[in-house]
């Protein structure tokens, strides 16, 4: 594969299950769940689940552009998220849970604020959704990467109908 691969940072609440989620997107090709945005060094899961670190769970999403765009990579992230929840996805509460859109890539700015734009028009509450430059990110414990691979009946917020959605949504949506 001669195209470069390009990555995304989301924050959906629970790791777990937004990786799981974004898994299953065709032209996603690699994942790795996190922590980001914090101000400490090399976060544990345990200093992290403190909500004293400032990280938010997160998942690296490294994905091929000729295949699938940044703004449907967005748009899929806003159908597993309440994005106007502050702080709480599913029943999971916490900081740590709190949703982002954190980017490394400046001209991937106007293609965010389009769809977050776009998005803010359903809701009357103001989205809750962080947009800014990934300050820094450390890979969460091994345990936790895969982790609904490797444990089908583990804890998941997100229902398994969206997974269901995601791995054929790009036939549904456009």
């Amino acid at each position: 594969m001669n195209t470069k691969t390009k990555e995304i940072y989301l924050a959906g609440g629970c790791f777990w299950g937004t990786e799981h989620f974004f898994k299953q997107i065709e032209g996603v090709v690699e994942t790795e769940v996190g922590f980001a945005n914090g101000h400490t060094e090399n976060p544990t899961y345990k200093e992290v689940y403190t909500d004293e670190t400032g990280y938010a769970e997160t998942v690296r999403v490294g994905y091929n552009p000729e295949v699938v765009s940044l703004e449907f990579l967005l748009r899929m992230f806003f159908k597993a998220i309440d994005p106007v929840s502050l702080n709480k996805q599913g029943h999971d509460e916490g900081t740590r849970y709190r949703t982002g859109i954190y980017y490394t890539d400046a001209e991937d700015l106007p293609v965010i604020n389009k769809v977050y734009a776009e998005e803010q028009q359903h809701y009357d509450l103001p989205l809750a959704v962080e947009k800014q430059p990934l300050d820094r990110f450390y890979t969460a414990e091994e345990y936790h990467q895969d982790y609904l691979d490797k444990n089908p009946t583990g804890y998941c917020h997100l229902p398994q109908s969206l997974f269901e959605f995601a791995k054929t949504a790009k036939d549904k949506m456009k």
